[in-house]
């Protein structure tokens, strides 16, 4: 693979996460491992072979130090802490898109605790 692999421009959701894997200093089964997933799934993601859930968007977002909106469109806080793309403050769409990807992290959230909860009561 070639040192200069990764351009704004044309990096889809893939390179993306994998770039900002390997600015982050983690392995593949590291970053699987922080996000409770199978090497498989991540490699299907930066693959493009696969998009990662809302709750998982979100995760990635935080363990890698980016923002969701740069990891869902190359805009904003992206690898190595720079601002990608527009000046100009985000669109009301991206907004919208970042409060919907929230909204079902958080349902996910509750239903996984949920489901801990009777585990435990079950116990």
């Amino acid at each position: 693979m070639t040192e200069n692999w990764y351009s704004d421009d044309k990096a889809t959701m893939g390179d993306r996460i994998s770039a900002a894997r390997e600015n982050a200093g983690l392995s593949v089964k590291d970053l699987a491992q922080k996000l409770g997933v199978r090497v498989k799934t991540l490699t299907g993601w930066e693959g493009d072979e696969r998009e990662p859930r809302a709750n998982y968007l979100r995760t990635l977002s935080g363990v890698l130090g980016v923002s969701l909106i740069w990891l869902l469109t190359g805009e904003g806080h992206g690898v190595g802490g720079e601002d990608v793309g527009s000046d100009a403050a985000p669109g009301r769409e991206v907004v919208l898109s970042e409060i919907r990807a929230l909204k079902q992290s958080v349902a996910e959230t509750a239903r996984r605790l949920d489901r801990l909860e009777r585990l435990m009561a079950d116990a």
